[in-house]
C-alpha cells in the first residue's frame, strides 16, 4: 500500500532547542523517501521517528546555513554504514558544492553505496523524472542561494462505474479499454475523469519572491518556514525570511490545501501565536503548526 506523508524530524531555525532539533523533514512518497535539510542531529531524530537510512532515496538541501546542511555528515554516512541497496542522489545549490564536499568526506568512512551528487543552478530545473513524480527546483531569495523544491505527480485518469455501465463495457473489457484507449468507438474519455496529481512543495528560508509563489502554486501540502511572528516583519526582511502571516498569505493565494509552517525563531514560547495570525492572514485550509517527530499526512486526491 502506497504511503504519502511528511515526518517532521526538527522544527528549529538556527539553533535547537530543549524542545526542537535543528531542521529535518522525510517526505515518504509511495516506495521512495525524500530527505530534506538534514540538520544537527537527524540521524538521532530519524531513529527516534523510526527512520531508517534505506528509507532514504534523495537529499534535498535548500541551502548551506548549518540548520539545514551540517547531519549530512552523519546522514551520508549511515547511509553507507547500513549498506543502502539502492542508489542515493543529492541535491544541493551548485555555488555550494564544496561545503557538500567537506560534509560528505568530513571523517573517514569505507563508502558502499553510490552517492550521485546532482546539484541546481541558475533559476532552477526539473531535476528528475519518474513515473511517480517529477522534481523541480526554483530559485528563493535569501542571503546565501537558496532553492526551494517540488514535487508534481502525472495527471491520471479515474474510471466511472456507472458510465461503464451505460455503455456495456464490463470485465475484462474495462482493462482493455484503460490500455488501449479506446473499445468499440468508447474512448478512455468518454467513462472516465481527470484525476489531478498530488503536488508538495519544501519552501525554507527566503523572503517573498517568485520562487516562492511559483512552488506553491496548486499544492496539496507546502512545507513552509515561518520564522518570524508578523511583529518582527522587519527582522525577516532584513535577514531573509518569512512571517506566519506571510507564509499563510502565501498559501491563501497559492490555493494550497494543506498549509504546514516550520523553521522557528527560539525567541518564541507559544506555538499557538503562529496559527492564530495564519489565520488572520485568510489561510483557511487545514493547518500544522509542525512540531518534531510528528507525521502529517498528505492530502488524498482530488478529481478536479
Amino acid at each position: 500500500m502506497s504511503v504519502r506523508e511528511l515526518v517532521v524530524l526538527g522544527t528549529a531555525s538556527q539553533v535547537p532547542t530543549r524542545h526542537r532539533n535543528h531542521n529535518g523533514y522525510l517526505l515518504r512518497w509511495d516506495g521512495e523517501g525524500i530527505l530534506f535539510d538534514p540538520g544537527e542531529g537527524t540521524q538521532r531524530q530519524m531513529l527516534r521517528a523510526g527512520v531508517a537510512a534505506h528509507d532514504i532515496n534523495r537529499i534535498c538541501v535548500t541551502h548551506f546555513h548549518g540548520d539545514h546542511s551540517l547531519g549530512l555528515a552523519g546522514v551520508i554516512q549511515r547511509i553507507n554504514l547500513d549498506r543502502v541497496p539502492h542508489p542515493v542522489t543529492a541535491h544541493y545549490p551548485l555555488s555550494g558544492e564544496h561545503f557538500f564536499e567537506r560534509l560528505r568526506y568530513a571523517t573517514a568512512y569505507r563508502e558502499s553505496v553510490q552517492l550521485a551528487q546532482e546539484p541546481v543552478a541558475g533559476e532552477g530545473a526539473v531535476l528528475a523524472a519518474t513515473a511517480s513524480y517529477t522534481l523541480e527546483a526554483r530559485r528563493l531569495s535569501h542571503p546565501v542561494e537558496s532553492y526551494g523544491y517540488r514535487i508534481v505527480e502525472p495527471d491520471g485518469r479515474r474510471i466511472l462505474p456507472e458510465l461503464l455501465a451505460e455503455r456495456g463495457i464490463k470485465g475484462p473489457d474495462v482493462g482493455r479499454l484503460q490500455r488501449e484507449g479506446e473499445l468499440n468507438g468508447v474512448t478512455l474519455d468518454d467513462v472516465s475523469e481527470v484525476r489531478r496529481g498530488q503536488r508538495f512543495a519544501f519552501v525554507m528560508d527566503t523572503r517573498l519572491c517568485e520562487g516562492v509563489s511559483a512552488l506553491a502554486d496548486g499544492c496539496d501540502m507546502l512545507v513552509i518556514e515561518s520564522t518570524f511572528l508578523d511583529g518582527d516583519f522587519q527582522l525577516a526582511v532584513d535577514h531573509g525570511h518569512l512571517t506566519a502571516g506571510q507564509a499563510a498569505a502565501v498559501a491563501r493565494d497559492a490555493g494550497v490545501r494543506h498549509l504546514v509552517l516550520t523553521h522557528f525563531s527560539q525567541r518564541y514560547s507559544d506555538p499557538e501565536e503562529f496559527e492564530r495570525q495564519a489565520r488572520a492572514a485568510g489561510y483557511e485550509g487545514e493547518l500544522t503548526v509542525a512540531a518534531d517527530l510528528i507525521r502529517v499526512p498528505v492530502p488524498k486526491r482530488t478529481t478536479t
